[in-house]
C-alpha cells in the first residue's frame, strides 16, 4: 500500500514539475500496434508525458509473424487513428503509414513510406545539436529504411527501441526475439550505424507482468478508450488472457524514470552511441502505469 502511495505522489511530482514552462522534447512514436496487447497501452502511456510533444504516430508492418493477418501495416494504422481519435490528439499528431514489409534484399534496400520520410524531414528540421526522438516498438523497417534514403539524418535522430536479448553472464546480445525478426536486415543497419540508440532487451522484463482482473478494475469505468484498451486485451488470441507482459510501456518509463533503471554500454561492441536498459524497478512501474493511464483517462 505505501509504495502504490509513493507512486502517486511521485507521479503527481514529475508531472507538476513538466509544467515548468521547459520546450518540449519532440517525439515519433512507431508502432506496430495491431501485433499485439501492449502497443495501445504504450501509446496511451506516453501521451501521460507532459514534456512530450508527440508530433507523429507510425504505423510498422509485422509481415513475418506467424500470427500475421492480411495487410499487417494497414492494421496497426487503423488502431493508431482509433487511438488519436479517443484522445483527441488528431490535430496535434499525425498519423502516417509505414513500409508495408520488411526491408529489400538488394538495390534500393528502403522501403518508402510516408512514416520514413517523416523521419526524414522531422530529423532535418532539428536546430543544431538537437535531435529527433523516436521510440520504436515494432520492426525497425521505418527508422532504417529513412536512413538508407538520407544517411545525413545518423546524428539527428535519438532511437530507442524494445529489441533483443542480453546475456549477463557471456555479455552478449542476440537479436532472435520478435522486433529484430521481424526486419532482420534492418536492425543489423542500424545497430552498425552512429546513429544514438537506447535499447530495452525483452530479457529485462520477464518479471513485468501485468493482471487482467486489476487492469479491468483500474481502468474499465474511468473512460470509454479506458473499456477499449481492457476489451483489446480480453480479445486478443493468445496465452496472456490472465496475466501479460506489457512489453512497450517499460520502453517509454524507463525514458521517463531514468533513476528506476540502469543504463549501461552495450558490451559486446565499442559503439559509445549504443546502450542498454537493465535492472528495471518492475513493481514501480506496473504500479506507476496505473497511475498514469488513469490521468490520461481521467482528463479526456
Amino acid at each position: 500500500m505505501l509504495n502504490r502511495i509513493f507512486v502517486w505522489i511521485f507521479a503527481a511530482l514529475i508531472f507538476v514539475g513538466a509544467l515548468g514552462g521547459a520546450e518540449k522534447r519532440t517525439v515519433v512514436l512507431d508502432a506496430d500496434t495491431a501485433n499485439e496487447v501492449d502497443d495501445l497501452y504504450a501509446i496511451v502511456r506516453a501521451f501521460a508525458v507532459p514534456e512530450w510533444d508527440i508530433v507523429a504516430l507510425n504505423s510498422t508492418q509485422w509481415e513475418n509473424s506467424q500470427w500475421k493477418v492480411p495487410e499487417t501495416m494497414e492494421a496497426s494504422h487503423r488502431l493508431n487513428t482509433a487511438l488519436l481519435t479517443y484522445l483527441k490528439a488528431g490535430d496535434e499528431t499525425r498519423l502516417r503509414r509505414g513500409g508495408h514489409r520488411r526491408m529489400y534484399d538488394w538495390g534500393d534496400l528502403a522501403v518508402h513510406s510516408a512514416a520514413a520520410y517523416e523521419i526524414i524531414r522531422l530529423a532535418n528540421e532539428q536546430e543544431d545539436g538537437d535531435k529527433l526522438t523516436v521510440i520504436a516498438m515494432g520492426a525497425l523497417t521505418n527508422v532504417a529504411s529513412a536512413l538508407f534514403i538520407d544517411p545525413e539524418i545518423e546524428n539527428k535522430i535519438a532511437l530507442y527501441w524494445l529489441g533483443s536479448t542480453y546475456d549477463r553472464e557471456k555479455k552478449s546480445s542476440r537479436l532472435l526475439d520478435f522486433n529484430p525478426m521481424m526486419d532482420p536486415r534492418a536492425a543489423g543497419m542500424l545497430f552498425q550505424s552512429k546513429m544514438e540508440m537506447h535499447v530495452l532487451p525483452v530479457s529485462e522484463l520477464w518479471s513485468y507482468q501485468f493482471d487482467f482482473r486489476r487492469t479491468r478494475k483500474e481502468l474499465e469505468d474511468v473512460h470509454e478508450l479506458g473499456e477499449y484498451l481492457v476489451a483489446t486485451w480480453f480479445n486478443h488470441h493468445d496465452s496472456g488472457r490472465e496475466r501479460r507482459i506489457l512489453w512497450d510501456v517499460a520502453l517509454i518509463q524507463a525514458m521517463v524514470y531514468p533513476e528506476k533503471v540502469t543504463e549501461i554500454e552495450a558490451p559486446w561492441v565499442e559503439n559509445p552511441n549504443l546502450s542498454l536498459y537493465t535492472d528495471l524497478d518492475t513493481d514501480f512501474f506496473v504500479d506507476e502505469m496505473y497511475v498514469s493511464l488513469k490521468s490520461v483517462l481521467e482528463n479526456l
